[in-house]
């Protein structure tokens, strides 16, 4: 549900208000956010929805309620897509002005009236119907959730990263930037102070390490935009096949034909002549504008495997310049991030994750446990069975370093040009909107 962009004149609603709680969505509500699409399940099926509807959950609260029976809220989803606030609770002349008054008149009952902190203990644990299904014990200890990318985040930001040669060992936990990479990106910095960072949701009181506010940067298409592009080019059969040849993956196998056709220099070189815009799907940070397209320019008429395999890296390459336009307007509000912390799908890829350190001319850091995401779900389990004081212990009890990727700062000057071009593709795309709309 979170990709879809259907309820576009709704936000668009939503944000003409200008209410006060948008000033913690970056200033501008995103179309992935709950409040929209809530109002266009309102608008578009009254009758076989809205008017039958017990409760509207987040994922992972519904399947905390499946598991214990227990409709409380985890205070991350609230936060983070609900314009809940960890300290006045909700707004009531936000959902009044926005047409969604339905939730006041019901004290909230159908989207949250009880909020526990992740980690907190649900109920009394798993129900017999949840145990038998999931083949558990009755009353295994179940605990109030994070948002999956939250989640992991929680699973790698705190990891003691001592012996490894980084920067961030004698640094605060804030200089440290968890990026949560699949489908979608989601890039997690926290800080002991609040800080507004124009286009960049939060900040969030507690919403992933407790005491900690939260800002959360993202990319709205990342995984699904390189597979987009590498299986609707015209060599990807071709692809396809030599990769089941050689037991690869299309992804393993490109990143061998890369380094083939690289000849002599760095192989990010390749694509000197070919830049990628990559909101394909609008953009989520730090422009917050879903009217962006994607752009490519520098195109042939090669429709051959070298030119699939560039235009992956140009790809690949879009999207850490995307990051490093995140990290510079976090900085530029008063975040100070030195080390990137990487997990999810596409952090199992060695060039996206080279490129990034290149990119952004910081080291990477890769988890021991490469599902990150689990690792943060399992810790909050282990606090809410008391096997941990707190979420601060669990984390840097059960976060581990595995592998560290340090910036190629020799080909610094290749990249800051090429973030150049990306940047000016951007505001070239607005210029061809304002004179295609002018009159």
């Amino acid at each position: 549900m979170w990709l879809d962009h259907r309820a576009i004149s709704q936000v668009h609603r939503i944000n003409e208000t200008k209410h006060s709680v948008l000033q913690c969505v970056g200033g501008m509500m995103s179309v992935e956010m709950q409040a929209p699409k809530l109002l266009w399940l309102k608008e578009n099926l009254r009758e076989t929805c809205w008017d039958k509807a017990g409760h509207f959950f987040d994922l992972p609260d519904f399947l905390s309620w499946k598991a214990t029976g227990v409709t409380a809220r985890s205070l991350c989803s609230l936060v983070c897509k609900w314009t809940y606030s960890a300290e006045k609770g909700w707004d009531e002349s936000f959902w009044k002005m926005i047409g969604l008054e339905d939730f006041v008149a019901d004290n909230y009952s159908k989207i949250g009236n009880e909020v526990l902190s992740p980690g907190a203990s649900l109920g009394n644990g798993l129900t017999p119907e949840a145990a038998r299904e999931l083949g558990l014990p009755v009353g295994t200890a179940v605990a109030a959730s994070l948002i999956d990318a939250h989640a992991g985040g929680l699973g790698v930001i705190g990891a003691d990263v001592t012996g490894h040669g980084l920067i961030c060992e004698g640094q605060p936990v804030t200089s440290r930037l968890a990026v949560i990479c699949g489908t979608s990106s989601c890039h997690m910095a926290i800080s002991k102070d609040p800080i507004f960072v124009p286009g960049v949701w939060g900040p969030y009181f507690s919403a992933m390490v407790p005491g900690f506010w939260l800002n959360e940067g993202g990319q709205s298409v990342t995984g699904k935009l390189i597979d987009h592009v590498v299986q609707g080019h015209a060599a990807f059969p071709e692809l396809q096949a030599k990769a089941t040849a050689r037991c690869q993956s299309v992804y393993a196998y490109l990143n061998s034909h890369l380094d083939l056709i690289k000849k002599a220099q760095p192989v990010g070189f390749l694509t000197v002549d070919l830049h990628v815009w990559p909101d394909f799907h609008g953009n989520r940070s730090p422009l917050a504008d879903l009217t962006l397209k994607g752009m490519v320019t520098g195109l042939t008429l090669s429709q051959d495997l070298d030119d699939l395999a560039i235009l992956y890296l140009a790809t690949v390459q879009a999207i850490a310049f995307g990051t490093r336009f995140i990290i510079e307007a976090m900085e530029a509000a008063g975040h100070s991030i030195s080390t990137l912390f990487l997990c999810g799908g596409l952090s199992k890829n060695p060039l996206f994750v080279q490129m990034h350190a290149d990119i952004t001319g910081m080291p990477v850091v890769l988890s021991q446990e490469v599902e990150s995401v689990l690792v943060g779900a399992a810790l909050l389990g282990a606090c809410a069975s008391g096997d941990f004081a707190s979420v601060q212990e669990a984390m840097t009890r059960m976060s581990k370093v595995g592998k560290v990727m340090f910036p190629r700062h020799e080909d610094k000057k290749y990249y800051d040009k090429k973030y150049q071009v990306f940047r000016k593709l951007v505001e070239h795309q607005k210029e061809y909107s304002a004179i295609m709309n002018g009159d």
